[in-house]
């Protein structure tokens, strides 16, 4: 009996680690969109994929120094974010921060796919969709309250 490999070892690592990026740019970028952010699935998705796609490879094609891409990715990824935060027209205001930190951590969640280490990425994206949700203080009511009596 003949059995045909269909898929070699790293193409099924590699459609396993696709479908946990997109899984994960779906879950994080639904956490952007349904707060009005201007990165939501697509960016976030692209983001996770592409550096998954990009840290696999560099395992196949160069597995002796795979920090080399890492480095490029960091820095790609850091320019991306900085086109996102936005200065007010006041100058006074800077705004989408937490969504550029979100878009750098995504691509920290690729990479970490790419690697290999899915129970951490699950862990991350966990994390990447929680913290932003997490209230501001001066957002909470009893810091409100407090801040009130203190400069009447």
């Amino acid at each position: 009996m003949v059995v045909i490999e269909f898929f070699t070892e790293n193409e099924l690592k590699f459609l396993i680690g696709i479908a946990i990026s997109i899984f994960a740019g779906f879950l994080i970028g639904i956490e952007r969109e349904t707060k009005n952010k201007p990165t939501g699935i697509g960016t976030i998705t692209l983001v996770v994929a592409g550096a998954m796609v990009f840290t696999h490879l560099s395992n196949i094609v160069d597995p002796n120094s795979t920090s080399r891409i890492a480095a490029q990715i960091v820095t790609g990824i850091g320019f991306l974010g900085a086109g996102i935060i936005i200065k007010g027209s006041e100058n006074t205001e800077i705004k989408n921060v937490t969504t550029a930190a979100t878009v750098w951590f995504a691509a920290a969640i690729g990479m970490v796919i790419g690697y290999g280490f899915y129970l951490i990425a699950i862990i991350l994206v966990i994390l990447a969709v929680t913290v932003p949700r997490i209230p501001h203080i001066t957002d909470l009511s009893f810091y409100k309250n407090k801040n009130k009596n203190n400069t009447q």
